[in-house]
């Protein structure tokens, strides 16, 4: 098996199972390692170390790229469009980061002529099959490497003591052993302490928000503009899609805004205790829904709200890449192409609550909606409208006395 791999590309984020997996990968495949990492807004200290890092542990190359304005702009506000949430809570800051990576990093594989590509998921985890799958749906016949379904090692502290023999140095301690993802949609935190699901979270493992006791005592008010479904202003001025969502992370993270704590359904058939900071996607999520109720015709809405589980399931479980991924987006971007206006929020200890809004296509009209008289409707209209739909309950109540 060693021979048949001569280059590999890992997806490499300098953390403790990357790290390993690189000098694994040299040691058990004899092979040459070209690392790649992307920057998705994990923050800047995490990029500056990650070449010096990798070079150190054995990396032939290491390629880093940008992908900010990418992965807002083209995965993150398009899974806004659809209001995907996963089973009520999760947001999909991860799942959705997961694409983009694994795109990019088949990108670089053809670049550098690789055979080979790896991953640092586990082989009981989501992300596992997110890289995958898109690795398949871009070359069929390119070799993946998982590392966690092929070593010995069981858990994170044989990777922390194997980190300690090769003289790797990792971010995680016995004294924080739950692992985490950052990007610039969210944080995410696993494993460790979180594995009991009645323990609180410790409050210092907290990095996009204060908590809501902390937040300020005084409600922040902001006016987020959308057009076409996709957000474009914060108060009036214009901002690049990646500068929008850090600047409402940096605002509701302040006001304690965005913290899940939840027990989700792993795609591969078992409960996980994941923990969340989503604070600029909880924000939009509540400023989108406000301009949709005043300018997306009723049963367009309630049609793309239909979609919204199933769509959640694709981007969690992976199908980005699928073809009824692509056509459930189709129909929800004409669905909102029309949602245009803003919406003014008041952001309190923890609450993003929705005090207005507006847009010039509104179909909310006072006129219109008022008991006094108005010129598009005639309350005597409503008797044969609910006649007729009363029609099926009726007949089913004197079949049902007939038979009594």
């Amino acid at each position: 098996m060693a021979k048949e791999v001569k280059r590999v590309v890992l997806a490499y984020s300098g953390g403790l199972d990357t790290s390993v997996i690189m000098k694994w990968l040299i040691e058990q495949y004899k092979c040459e390692v070209i690392a790649f990492s992307a920057d998705i807004g994990q923050g800047s200290v995490e990029i500056d170390e990650i070449k010096k890092k990798a070079l150190k542990t054995g990396a032939k190359k290491v390629f880093i790229k940008d992908l900010r304005e990418e992965f807002v702009k083209d995965f993150v506000f398009p899974m806004l469009r659809a209001g995907a949430v996963y089973e009520g809570n999760y947001l999909l800051g991860t799942s959705i980061a997961r694409p983009l990576i694994a795109k990019a990093q088949m990108e670089i594989a053809k670049s550098v002529k690789a055979d080979s590509v790896s991953h640092g998921a586990t082989g009981k985890g989501n992300d596992q099959v997110r890289f995958e799958l898109t690795y398949y749906s871009m070359d069929p016949h390119i070799k993946v490497i998982a590392p966690w379904r092929e070593w010995d090692m069981k858990g994170r502290a044989d990777l922390i003591r194997y980190a300690g023999k090769h003289g790797i140095p990792v971010p995680v301690t016995k004294s924080k052993p739950y692992s985490s993802d950052r990007n610039l949609f969210h944080i995410s935190f696993e494993g460790g302490v979180l594995e009991d699901p009645w323990a609180e979270p410790p409050q210092d493992m907290y990095v996009l928000s204060v908590s809501p006791e902390k937040a300020p005592n005084k409600p922040t008010y902001l006016e987020i503009g959308f057009k076409n479904g996709d957000p474009v202003t914060v108060d009036g001025k214009k901002l690049s899609p990646a500068k929008l969502l850090a600047l409402l992370n940096e605002i509701g993270g302040a006001n304690g805004i965005g913290r899940v704590d939840m027990v989700e359904s792993r795609y591969v058939g078992m409960k996980s205790r994941g923990v969340y900071e989503t604070p600029g996607g909880t924000i939009l999520h509540s400023a989108r829904r406000a301009v949709e109720s005043i300018t997306m015709d009723r049963e367009l809405l309630h049609l793309r709200d239909s979609m919204v589980s199933r769509y959640a399931d694709l981007v969690y479980n992976g199908y980005w890449y699928s073809p009824e991924r692509r056509a459930v987006q189709c129909l929800i971007d004409d669905a909102t192409s029309g949602v245009t206006g803003t919406a003014r929020l008041k952001l309190y200890k923890g609450n993003v609550m929705v005090v207005g809004r507006k847009a010039n296509n509104s179909l909310y009209h006072p006129d219109f909606a008022t008991f006094e008289e108005d010129a598009v409707y005639n309350q005597k209209d409503a008797e044969g409208f609910i006649k007729v739909n009363a029609l099926r309950l009726k007949i089913k109540a004197m079949v049902e006395s007939s038979i009594k």
